[in-house]
Order: structure tokens, then sequence, then C-alpha cells
């Protein structure tokens, strides 16, 4: 399935999250923004593909890093106004850097004010087209997806991927039910009729029952050990952080994860390593699967 002419995909790495770029005549609006690091490689990619249209809206997903970190730069540049879940509006509006997880994961955002709340249930028209906002939580319990029904098109953020969804945060730091939040989550996606999923990580995918089919089975395994969403969860920030950094003396990394709450709460709450075996077990971990590889005593993104 192709996408319709008013709307782009803007396909990014990580560190940052995909763009998505909807045209209404003159005017376009974004959602998501990537990573603060990228912000000045997604001014110039969303800056070629507007061609000469006016950036006027830019909305959010959900408040991670990898979402929100191109929000202020964008709107330097263009002028957009900045629509969050509602949710989120005293997260963002006081910066609380806990609660949008930028401080326990050691990670960036550059700090932005909203103008609107958009909230589920609510419908704006992009590109043409009108979408639903859906609570999507799990990853992010404040997370919103956009679907247009007539277009069977989905915005998914985080809550699905091609081969899984995003880290369960608030499930680990006994904030709520995220796991039981998310399989209501995919039971919400499963029931709407979907052609074309665009996620916030990876290309666009059409093969919709089998990525919620992968996705349950995701869900299933950490519903019955808990351990495996925590180890899963470190090794994912670790990972992260790396990237972001682009090389890291391997003698490092025990003192970075000791300096982080995130994983410090999680490895004492489920794991119980002590600092060394914890950095020397993410590190074999990362190196088997392909994540990392070690140069000259560095940990280098695989």
């Amino acid at each position: 399935m192709t996408l319709p002419a008013s709307m782009q995909v803007l396909e990014r790495g990580w560190l940052s999250a995909n763009n998505v770029l909807f045209f209404d005549g003159d005017d376009a609006t974004l959602v998501d923004s990537g990573y603060v690091t990228h912000a000045a490689q997604t001014v110039a990619l969303v800056g070629r593909a507007l061609g000469g249209r006016r950036l006027t809206r830019l909305l959010n997903t959900h408040s991670h890093s990898d979402h929100i970190g191109g929000n202020a730069a964008l709107q330097a540049s263009f002028g957009c106004r900045i629509m969050v879940p509602a949710g989120l509006a005293a997260a963002v509006a006081d910066w609380d850097e806990d609660a949008l997880l930028l401080s326990p994961l050691g990670q960036q955002a550059a700090r932005f004010q909203h103008d609107e709340l958009i909230g589920a249930g609510n419908q704006l028209e992009m590109g043409g087209l009108v979408w639903q906002a859906i609570a999507v939580p799990g990853h992010d319990m404040e997370a919103l997806a956009y679907y247009n029904p007539e277009k069977r098109l989905l915005i998914s953020g985080d809550a699905l991927w091609e081969n899984g969804f995003g880290v369960v945060f608030p499930e680990l730091l006994g904030q709520a039910d995220g796991l039981a939040a998310t399989r209501a989550t995919l039971e919400t996606l499963a029931a709407l009729p979907i052609d074309l999923v665009i996620p916030g990580h990876g290309s666009p995918f059409a093969d919709v029952n089998g990525a919620l089919d992968r996705a349950f089975g995701k869900l299933a395994r950490f519903e019955g050990n808990l351990d495996h969403l925590a180890w899963h969860a470190i090794k994912v920030m670790v990972s992260f952080a790396i990237m972001e950094r682009r090389s890291l003396p391997r003698h490092e990394v025990a003192p970075f994860l000791a300096g982080l709450a995130f994983p410090n709460f999680v490895n004492a709450r489920y794991l119980g390593f002590s600092a060394d075996d914890l950095a020397a077990r993410v590190v074999r971990d990362l190196l088997a699967v392909g994540a990392l590889r070690r140069v000259d005593g560095n940990l280098l993104p695989g």
C-alpha cells in the first residue's frame, strides 16, 4: 500500500523517531521530531520536505526524548505551534525531567512549551484526512496513536512496531500496571481495520496481523518473567547511550550505569547484580547480538 500524496514519512535511524509530515495546501503538520542531538538534521530534512510550505503544527505521540527532542528547534526555525498529549501538560509545562524520563535514563531534550493539548477521542485534520487520537498506554501511559479510518492508516508511535513495541517503563518503575495497559492497547489496535502502520521506528508495514502476533508473544514473555523485561530495558538503555555518545570506554560502563537512577532502581528491584557484574553482563549480551562492537578497549554501536 502506498501513502496518500498528502503524507510523507521521514524514516530515521536510532536515535531519532520517525517524522510524519502532512501537507494541507500551503501548510503542513509534523508528527514527532526526533532526538535533540539530531535536531539540526531534523530541521534540514523537514525544511527540504516542506518545499516552501509553512510548518504550522507539530504534535507528538508521547514525551520520550527521541520523539520530542527536535520540538524546540523546529518551533524556532518554522514558528509552528506545538501540540502534546493532554496527560503530559504538567510534565512539559514544569519541564519535569523525571516524569519525562530524561534524568533517569541519562537522556537529553531541549526545553519547549506546548501551545495546545490533544486528548484521546479528539479528531484533527492532517493531509486532508481526519485522524482520531487513540489512547495507547503501556510504553508511556499518556501516549496517543493517530488513526485514519478512511485510508485505514495508523501512526502508532512506540505502541506497535513491526517486531514489538517500546520498553514498558511504567511497569518497571512501579508507577502503573504497564503490562496490563500494553495488553489493552494491543487489543484496541487489533480491533481496528488497519492496512498500514507507520511506527515510531522502522519502515511502515502492511503485515499488521503478523506484527500484532509478534507483539502479543513478546508481551506474554514479559508477563511470565518480569526479570526478562528488566534485563531487556537495561540493555536497550545502554545501547541507546552508546549510540548517542558514539563510543564508551569499556571500563566506564559500570560507573555510567551507577550514575543513572533507572538501571539502579530496576537492578535493585528485579535483578540484584553488583555494579561490575551488571556492566559485564550487559556488555557481553550486547556484543553477542551485534548491538555493540569492541574497538581498542572502546565500545561502539554495532
